[in-house]
């Protein structure tokens, strides 16, 4: 017997549920659908820039079913702006909270593209790039703006047996870096980074962490668009 669907919770009903294509007669437009849930995880997600522990705890799901959510909801919209279809909002599996009974909303988080953290085996620029992200050691944290560092210990996740990786993307977060330098990154953490906001270049082991900074100041660091591993 299939597990009953959970309620998932929302912060209201939507303002308005049709957008459409400027100039092009309603009866010449296709439709995506953009669930009312969706909607809501695109604003915790990236109009709040909660984490994905943060959000998934407002809407009362599990990580993995709000990163669910947050996918379908991305590509909804994307289906819209890119074929110029009108963009429908309804249906769902949701409840709307009520406000006054939710807890005080967490600190929201802003993270900086002129700050970046590096994955380190150690705390200065000499140390070489850990290849890990959940478990590396540390991570040196630089200003580009004043070229100041600053190190983050991440020996709490290294300790996890079980979501690291989401761990540490939520410490990187905190720091304010809006890019990360590191080796390798798994699936999860990869979204827990991208739901912060925080752009991921991959693949600099063997390197120091203070060449990987040149490295990227003088542009030869693409942004991922997924996981390596």
């Amino acid at each position: 017997m299939p597990r009953p669907r959970i309620s998932r919770k929302v912060s209201g009903t939507p303002k308005a549920t049709y957008f459409k294509p400027r100039g092009v007669p309603l009866g010449d437009l296709g439709e995506a659908y953009l669930t009312v849930e969706g909607l809501e995880a695109l604003k915790l997600a990236d109009l709040e820039s909660l984490t994905t522990t943060e959000a998934a705890a407002r809407m009362e799901v599990s990580r993995h079913t709000f990163g669910r959510i947050l996918a379908d909801a991305r590509r909804a919209v994307a289906d819209a702006l890119v074929n110029a279809l009108a963009l429908r909002i309804e249906g769902g599996e949701y409840s709307v909270t009520d406000e006054a009974k939710r807890p005080a909303p967490p600190k929201k988080r802003t993270v900086h593209m002129n700050i970046i953290a590096i994955s380190s085996e150690g705390p200065a620029l000499t140390d070489m790039v850990d290849s890990r992200f959940g478990r590396a050691a540390g991570f040196v944290v630089v200003d580009l703006d004043t070229m100041a560092t600053s190190y983050v210990d991440n020996g709490q996740s290294q300790a996890m047996a079980h979501g690291a990786g989401i761990q540490t993307a939520e410490r990187i977060a905190d720091a304010g870096a809006g890019v990360l330098l590191t080796g390798i990154v798994g699936p999860k953490a990869f979204q827990a980074l991208e739901a912060a906001g925080i752009k991921v270049g991959q693949n600099l082991e063997g390197i120091t962490v203070g060449e990987a900074v040149e490295r990227y100041k003088s542009g030869q660091v693409p942004f991922a668009d997924g996981p390596n591993k």
